[in-house]
């Protein structure tokens, strides 16, 4: 079974502005979230964006963001929301079930149960393959390496089992500093013999793949050590599930990841992203994976005593999960928005109602109304008589997709003219198609964005 944990927002609230906007509150109960979702869904279908509040600014207070918190903009927020829709999509995809935790990020996916071994293990690499390549952060590698096997060098390499996590301390910085500096952390700090640090420098910079495997399996020091042996035999089948997964050639085994050893039992992994798209496998070298990395954006592992260290009972259940680090990605997907100088929609309306002469307010809350009641995604400008080039400035400036725009000779006949705002195409959809004729292109427009 597998579980994500999810967002809970105590309240939604409408405040006077330029425009709707939705902020939401701390965690809260699952019976609140249910009624917030219904809140949220009418909102959004009045075109209000999900951004903080809008205050204006008055001398008899100041407005001070709440300690550990901060504002997020309409456009950073249009960005984060489709990141949580990606993730979200893909835990569903992959039978997730919501939980409700008191948490501020939805991210994690865990599968709890006694399993055959590797399965699920497989799957938490396809979703965290899936995830990064549907963002489109750039090139990644997933790093991989199971704290038994890092156990068995280490006891074959002369290292006492008393000094199994210290000694894994300094290893983990591999990523961060050379070998040098780590080896001589290791003898001056940790008190490790020269020549038991220099044999655990042999292995533990390796990297590679399905080969790299069969080459530890085959070595005459390691093939001596049971623990070693086993978590080599489980890597092997892991290796032929992700092939079956078709996300083999993204993952690698590296030596050097020790990375929650207070917790993790099996398995461990990490993704990284990578400065160059054109990354393979065949291009790395022992230390390449650690060297070209430009930081960690998801990890987790096998975790199969943790339940029972919080279980009254000691219960054991075993455990393997991701975790995909939001506010990491955020700042990534953000920057190259930037970079790019592309306005991202902030607003999930479908349709601005407008109108070609400076008049027709009833009217045009007549026609939105009906939109409404619909459940399309409609605005309107908040102005008595406003010119059509302001009306279809906004649209262009917010990513409204379509206007309808009603004029004397359209209320005449009954019709509403529908305009493309990116080609500037106008056609006359009769009153009563209307709803129909946008949901028609509100969808062509969906599959477009998603291809």
């Amino acid at each position: 079974m597998g579980t994500i944990k999810c967002l809970a927002s105590s309240c939604w609230r409408v405040l006077a502005g330029p425009r709707m906007t939705v902020y939401t509150r701390a965690a809260c109960s699952s019976g609140s979230l249910r009624s917030t979702q219904v809140t949220k869904k009418a909102f959004i279908c009045h075109g209000a964006n999900t951004q903080t509040p809008y205050v204006e600014q008055k001398k008899s207070f100041v407005l001070k963001t709440p300690k550990g918190t901060h504002d997020v903009h309409p456009q950073q927020m249009a960005i984060r929301e489709k990141v949580f829709r990606t993730v979200v999509n893909c835990f569903k995809r992959h039978g997730a079930e919501s939980i409700d935790t008191p948490v501020f990020e939805l991210k994690d996916f865990d599968i709890a149960g006694h399993h055959d071994p590797m399965i699920p293990d497989a799957e938490c690499l396809k979703i965290m393959y899936e995830i990064l390549s549907e963002l489109e952060l750039g090139g990644f590698l997933i790093k991989v390496n199971d704290r038994r096997l890092l156990s068995g060098i280490l006891s074959v390499c002369g290292v006492p089992d008393s000094e199994f996590r210290t000694a894994c301390t300094s290893i983990d910085k591999l990523d961060k500093i050379p070998w040098d500096k780590v080896r001589s952390e290791m003898i001056e700090e940790k008190a490790l013999r020269p020549e038991t640090v220099d044999r655990i420098g042999e292995y533990i910079r390796l990297t590679g793949g399905f080969a790299l495997m069969e080459q530890l399996r085959s070595d005459p020091v390691i093939s001596q050590n049971a623990l070693a042996m086993e978590a080599l035999s489980d890597l092997k089948l892991l290796y032929r599930y992700l092939e079956i997964f078709g996300v083999a050639e993204k993952v690698t085994l590296d030596l050097s990841l020790a990375r929650g050893l207070d917790y993790y039992t099996g398995l461990i992994y990490e993704a990284v992203l990578l400065p160059d798209q054109g990354w393979t496998q065949s291009s790395q070298d022992a230390t390449a994976a650690s060297d070209v990395s430009l930081g960690s954006v998801a990890a987790g592992g096998r975790y199969d005593d943790l339940v029972a260290m919080f279980d009254v009972k000691g219960r054991r259940v075993p455990c393997v999960g991701i975790s995909i680090g939001l506010e990491r990605i955020f700042s990534i997907v953000e920057k190259k928005a930037q970079e790019s100088n592309k306005n991202g929609r902030t607003t999930e309306t479908q349709v601005l109602v407008a109108t070609a002469q400076a008049m027709h307010l009833e009217e045009r809350m007549e026609l939105i109304t009906a939109l409404w009641n619909a459940g399309i995604k409609a605005e309107m400008l908040y102005k008595r008589r406003p010119k059509l080039l302001t009306q279809l400035q906004h649209c262009e400036r917010t990513g409204i997709p379509l206007v309808a725009i009603i004029g004397e000779q359209e209320l005449k006949d009954g019709m509403v003219k529908l305009r493309d705002v990116a080609t500037r195409q106008e056609v006359d959809v009769p009153r009563e198609n209307l709803v129909a004729e946008i949901r028609k292109r509100a969808e062509i427009l969906q599959q477009t964005h998603s291809d």
